[in-house]
């Protein structure tokens, strides 16, 4: 009793010789840079961070100022304010601290590595 299917079939089949040859490595070819990246990305890369360093310091800032102000709502109502958006501003520069030096990390270390010689 033959109970061999087509594919246990091809897996007793030994695959074929193939003839390969090595030209080189992508270290020897002339990959043709004209380093035109290495300033667009750097560019890229600040512009997002002042992007993310900006929105909420935009937002916050007026809040602050509000609250400074005796006639604020919260000031009259003897509930002051201003310590809860100093304590924000300070979290969100801190987090946006950690995440621009991660980019910066990532994207500016590796942009002077490839100097074309």
């Amino acid at each position: 009793m033959d109970n061999m299917t087509s594919s246990q079939n091809v897996a007793l089949e030994k695959p074929a010789v193939e003839h390969r040859e090595a030209y080189g490595t992508a270290k020897t070819e002339n990959l043709r840079d004209n380093g035109l990246w290495r300033i667009i990305l750097p560019a890229f890369v600040v512009v997002c961070c002042l992007i993310l360093l900006s929105f909420p310091l935009i937002i916050l800032t007026p809040l602050f100022f509000n609250s400074l102000n005796s006639n604020a709502a919260a000031n009259l109502a003897n509930i002051p304010l201003t310590w809860i958006w100093i304590t924000m501003v300070l979290i969100e520069v801190v987090i946006i601290a950690i995440v621009i030096r991660g980019l910066i990390k990532i994207f500016m270390t590796n942009a002077g590595s490839y100097a074309s010689r």
